[in-house]
């Protein structure tokens, strides 16, 4: 029987004396797809920090395998104080060979033309897809997904939740996914994860999605879809 790729345990984290996770539980098995949902403050950010192991928590998390990337939020790649890096620039702090940053590139359907680029030049799809090939140049097990912008176009009608979704399929990836779009859970998502500061449900989205635990959830006023495929 495989092990879970990922096993939390009774996971607390206090940041500036208040209490920003409180002993959260769940498990993540190979090449699942976990939808994190939670409103603002809820410690979703907090809790993939926590993961990655770049701040102090107390409990138990246990990753079994050490090939781990991670996608900032939106908000944060679209920053313009970001350093005067050309593209190419950006990529070889990685320490990668021309052949893998030009194998990125064309994942995500970039032009070799963009390594010249200063990242103040690049549009906002373009910012989000250099990214994600700079997210999977490394090919990673594991890549942790800090809620984009919703529905970003970044290329004719494949968004960054397909172009994530195909990367799954053909990558064997196992990823974890913070959004607030609650369409996105019924097309991509194995299980999700409800939190607020707590975990308040974890299961298949058809089984915990339901209208009494999204307004729990989010409080009253959510409107509730669910999407059933064809």
């Amino acid at each position: 029987m495989t092990k879970p790729i990922l096993e939390v345990r009774n996971l607390n984290v206090e940041l500036g004396g208040g209490k920003i996770i409180n002993n959260l539980s769940f498990n993540v098995e190979p090449r699942e797809t976990l939808i994190i949902l939670g409103p603002n403050g809820a410690g979703k950010t907090t809790l993939l920090r926590a993961l990655l192991g770049v701040i102090p928590y107390q409990g138990e998390i246990i990753w079994r395998t050490n090939k781990i990337s991670y996608l900032p939020p939106q908000e944060l790649l679209l920053r313009r104080d970001l350093p005067p890096l050309s593209v190419e620039d950006f990529f070889k702090t990685k320490f990668l060979t021309d052949t893998q940053i030009q194998h990125a590139l064309q994942m995500v359907e970039l032009p070799n033309s963009v390594l010249s680029k200063q990242f103040s030049t690049l549009s906002t799809g373009q910012m989000q897809r250099l990214a994600i090939a700079w997210s999977l140049a490394s090919n990673p097990s594991v890549l942790l997904f800090d809620e984009p912008t919703s529905g970003i176009d970044v290329g004719g009608k494949k968004t960054i939740y397909s172009l994530l979704h195909s990367f799954w399929k053909s990558h064997n990836l196992t990823v974890l996914l913070v959004t607030h779009d609650l369409n996105i859970v019924w097309e991509h998502g194995n299980h999700v994860l409800c939190l607020n500061k707590k975990g308040l449900c974890y299961g298949s989205p058809r089984q915990v999605l339901t209208p009494q635990e999204l307004e729990r959830l989010y409080g009253t006023g959510i409107k509730f879809y669910q999407h059933h495929h064809d």
